[in-house]
């Protein structure tokens, strides 16, 4: 089937953050075929020179299926199996970007002229692909986001608070520690207090949870360490400002927290018929803020093997996603 095929072929174009220039390129020749058999119109986004997103309309578009089309490393091509296609991307995002491709030819065969498809780059890094589209948008009322979902509409997702925990000590010889300041001393009994901060919970989203996804110090054994830092990323669920005291107050007085990056945490709507779920991860839309229309989010996959060795996407999650996403753009439409 038509599906299984391009998402083999979007694997194994290897688009890894920033390098979506070859899988844009695959796009817009696909797009650009699509569009001058049913006299549509296609533009690229010059997000970065040499990442452009890939914007496809039919008509004037009230409804607007978008992802990314950028991967996480590292690339691994894509192989198959009776019931699934494996590879990087094959859920997060190239065999959702294959459904809603194929989805756009079945709804351009039953004479609909009222939708786009736009695919952006940079989600997995800083969303630059979204927040570019978002100063740009074209008029749509509906956006429908593609991420692994296991084909059930959202009902929201957590947001992101990223820190870097930074310890500043004094650097001595390790046999006279008393002359100097251990900084990852510091910074472990920082670590320790945030670990122990009680973390809200929502009931629909459900509990803020915490990562320290890296730590980094020190020079060698016999020196007393100057400088040491953690990165930290916490999944949030409603209003970050508890949140932001608890770390500040946690992290001193050993330590000074650095707040790198914030998206909020994110409610989206429900749809008669359509199935259900809540996600822990974080999409592009909070970075488009509204401006394509009113959010939905869904696709074949399941996020918990994404961004694994393992990644894969079952062919049939792949065939009930377009029937998914046409069904989507002509309820919305309608």
């Amino acid at each position: 089937m038509r599906v299984f095929e391009l998402t083999q072929e979007l694997i194994d174009i290897e688009s890894i953050t920033p390098n979506e220039g070859a899988v844009g390129d695959f796009l817009y020749e696909t797009l650009a075929a699509l569009a001058r058999a049913a006299n549509g119109d296609i533009e690229r986004m010059p997000v970065e020179p040499g990442r452009d997103n890939i914007f496809v309309r039919f008509g004037r578009p009230k409804v607007v299926l978008s992802t990314h089309m950028d991967t996480v490393p590292p690339f691994i091509a894509s192989s198959e199996t009776d019931d699934a296609i494996w590879g990087r991307g094959a859920c997060d995002t190239k065999g959702i970007i294959a459904a809603m491709i194929v989805a756009a030819e079945q709804l351009l065969a039953r004479e609909r002229r009222d939708f786009g498809l736009l695919f952006v780059v940079g989600e997995e890094r800083n969303s630059a692909g979204a927040f570019y589209a978002a100063r740009n948008p074209r008029g749509s009322q509906f956006l429908i986001n593609g991420e692994p979902t296991e084909n059930r509409l959202a009902l929201g997702s957590k947001g992101v608070l990223r820190y870097e925990i930074v310890g500043h000590g004094r650097m001595a010889h390790s046999a006279y520690p008393h002359l100097g300041e251990s900084a990852i001393e510091k910074l472990l009994s920082a670590l320790d207090r945030i670990r122990r901060i009680p973390f809200p919970s929502h009931p629909v989203l459900g509990p803020t949870t915490l990562n320290i996804g890296t730590i980094a110090g020190g020079l060698a054994p016999n020196v007393i360490p100057d400088h040491a830092a953690a990165e930290l990323l916490i999944r949030v669920v409603g209003d970050p400002t508890p949140v932001r005291t608890a770390i500040a107050s946690a992290a001193a007085p050993d330590a000074e927290a650095v707040e790198t990056l914030f998206i909020p945490a994110v409610h989206l709507e429900a749809l008669d018929g359509f199935e259900t779920t809540t996600v822990a991860f974080t999409t592009d839309i909070p970075a488009f803020n509204g401006a394509w229309g009113r959010p939905f989010l869904l696709g074949p996959g399941t996020i918990h093997v994404a961004h694994t060795t393992d990644e894969h996407v079952l062919k049939a999650d792949l065939v009930r996603a377009v029937d998914l996403y046409a069904s989507l753009v002509e309820r919305l439409s309608a």
